[in-house]
């Protein structure tokens, strides 16, 4: 049994995203936890978030042992991109991407 939770259209490049799922992947949830809570990256707020409503969907719908999870599956992909144009001097534009970003977690009770 495994308990998914996924968010879209995060505004955070997935390469940031990437680094903070890779300190958690693999490890227990309250373990997890503890990381997050003392990484001091902007995406670590959102992987919590995340994390929390994976616990929650495990909890409540599966039924699972909250204290036998652990983060089996964690990924980040490239979402759409925004396009904007910063003005320039002799009426150049030159353009900006605002990345995006859809990051799923998937969490999973040990035997």
């Amino acid at each position: 049994m495994e308990a998914k939770a996924i968010a879209k259209y995060i505004r955070m490049s997935s390469t940031k995203v990437k680094i903070v799922l890779d300190l958690v992947r693999g490890k227990n949830v309250n373990e997890a936890f503890a990381i997050l809570q003392y990484t001091p990256k902007d995406a670590a707020v959102v992987v919590n978030k995340l994390l929390k409503s994976a616990v929650a969907n495990a909890e409540n719908n599966l039924s699972l042992d909250v204290n036998k999870l652990y983060i089996s599956e964690a990924y980040a992909c490239q979402g759409s991109t925004l396009k904007r144009f910063q003005p320039h001097a002799q009426g150049r534009a030159f353009p900006i991407k605002k990345r995006t970003s859809h990051i799923t977690l998937v969490v999973k009770e040990r035997a």
